[in-house]
């Protein structure tokens, strides 16, 4: 059977636009509504109390849209709350820490591997935890960024001042040693929108990991599994058979994207629009309460 209820991707803020693209790359067929929780971005600095506060928050609201499976694509939220929030929930939820790790343990070529993350994720442990249980013999260097967030919330992907902080968070990762990282995971879906300035500081000699595409691969597994494709996938439910024997495709209504956000339509329409050009042209702004700004 299909179901053609949409997924939920939720963020703090615009970061979860990066999994929702992959999302929509790997399964196009699927509906999405994405949540970003502008308003009180950035999580990574605040209590694990007002993250998991928060995001419950906001998975409260995509449960009231109907939605089939849940996305937190969230750093913060998934190291904090993601064994809460699958208490909660009756449906599928999904975090984006144990792809992204997976994906990093697969990476690596001399078991050495850095992780920028919020101050949050990397007080968690979550990607060390996750990485070391893909493979105990890596060594995890991990490392707070928390000057990164507010660029990206704020659209500054580029130029001088952008370089210059990417460079300076990034710093300690860098200086010479024995055992230098040869891979390094993204561990903030903001910060892919920063990769080229990433990329450049750490060369070519460093692979750059993020959560985005191996979560979306993870999604679409998991959509499988629990039979929550919007299309039946199974050779019989792919078509049905027309007067002259043959079969002919069955209808399916196109995927629709809504895109919620607790703050500013404009500016996250803005840096919507970078990512998928007029694919998503309208933004809804949702409230929270006042109390929790």
């Amino acid at each position: 059977m299909a179901d053609p209820r949409p997924i939920g991707v939720f963020d703090s803020g615009v970061g979860g636009l990066t999994v929702l693209r992959e999302i929509v790359r790997r399964s196009p067929a699927e509906s999405t509504i994405h949540l970003g929780d502008n308003a009180r971005a950035p999580y990574g600095v605040r209590s694990d109390e007002e993250v998991l506060a928060f995001s419950t928050e906001c998975l409260d609201r995509l449960i009231e849209q109907d939605v089939k499976a849940i996305v937190v694509a969230c750093n913060t939220s998934t190291a904090v709350g993601i064994v809460a929030f699958r208490r909660r929930y009756a449906i599928p939820i999904l975090g984006v820490i144990r792809p992204g790790a997976t994906a990093a343990a697969l990476a690596t070529r001399d078991g050495q591997v850095g992780v920028i993350a919020t101050p949050a994720t990397i007080r968690s442990h979550a990607y060390l935890r996750a990485i070391t249980d893909e493979d105990p013999s890596v060594r995890v260097n991990e490392h707070a960024t928390p000057t990164l967030v507010p660029f990206v919330e704020a659209g500054v992907l580029a130029g001088a001042t952008a370089e210059a902080a990417v460079a300076d968070a990034l710093a300690p990762l860098f200086r010479p040693s024995d055992a230098p990282i040869d891979t390094l995971l993204l561990g903030c879906t903001h910060y892919p929108l920063l990769r080229p300035i990433i990329a450049a500081l750490a060369g070519p000699q460093v692979a750059i990991v993020d959560s985005a595409t191996a979560t979306a691969s993870a999604l679409a597994d998991m959509l499988d599994i629990n039979g929550l494709r919007s299309r039946d996938q199974s050779p019989e439910g792919a078509g049905r058979a027309n007067a002259s024997g043959g079969v002919a495709p069955t209808p399916a209504s196109p995927a629709t994207h809504r895109q919620l956000t607790t703050g500013d339509p404009e500016t996250f329409h803005a840096l919507a629009s970078r990512l998928f050009g007029a694919a998503f042209p309208d933004v809804e702004r949702i409230d929270v309460p006042v109390a929790a700004r």
